[in-house]
């Protein structure tokens, strides 16, 4: 039988043992050796079902209320969505966040709204002392983003890639033809014809 010898979002360095056994399986800034799991990195661990991950700490978004960002949906509850907004903590969306009218939730599936899979651009409403993270879609930049494409640079460049007042990012679109969305947690959508080409200079200058 295998044995899980973490927490989620424990704290672990490189070389612990995470997990004995061949019962879970090695996922990001893991490996296994024999029938042992163990970390690579310094960072938080995540369990989902028997797959084993470590999130580094090494220049994470850390989620501040009040930022734009750049989120996906990852699970569905009856009146909350789950989002990756890539950062060590999920968060939440509740539907009173989401939707403005009445919901009847007996007649109601959520996912018309919202499915998993969906990447929407959202603002953090709250981070509480535990780190349990709140969104909201009352802002009037949020909304869902559809097509395009993702690009993930280091959460800590996001103000070189937007500029002095938005210049450099309203550069890219000028020269490019794309939308671009830029989210504080390091995630970038772009859409259009020259989705290549702008992401090859956001990463230009992001370097």
């Amino acid at each position: 039988m295998g044995k899980l010898l973490i927490k989620e979002r424990q704290l672990v360095t490189p070389g612990d043992i995470l997990a004995k056994g061949l019962d879970f399986l090695p996922g990001y800034g893991t490996f296994r050796e024999n029938e042992e799991i163990k970390s690579k990195i310094l960072g938080l661990a995540k369990i989902k079902d028997r797959l084993i991950s470590v999130i580094s700490l090494s220049g994470v978004y850390s989620p501040k209320p009040g930022d734009g960002v750049i989120a996906k949906i990852i699970d569905i509850q009856p009146t909350f969505w789950i989002a990756d907004i890539n950062s060590p903590y999920d968060a939440i969306l509740q539907l009173g966040e989401a939707v403005s009218e009445y919901i009847d939730l007996s007649k109601t599936d959520i996912s018309i709204y919202f499915d998993i899979g969906d990447i929407i651009y959202t603002k953090i409403l709250n981070v509480s002392k535990s780190k349990q993270v709140t969104l909201t879609m009352n802002d009037y930049r949020a909304k869902k983003l559809l097509g395009g494409r993702i690009l993930k640079i280091t959460p800590t460049k996001v103000p070189r890639i937007i500029g002095r007042q938005g210049s450099m990012v309203e550069l890219i679109k000028k020269y490019t033809g794309c939308q671009i969305v830029v989210g504080q947690n390091g995630i970038v959508w772009i859409k259009g014809e020259n989705e290549t080409l702008a992401a090859r200079a956001i990463n230009m200058i992001e370097e």
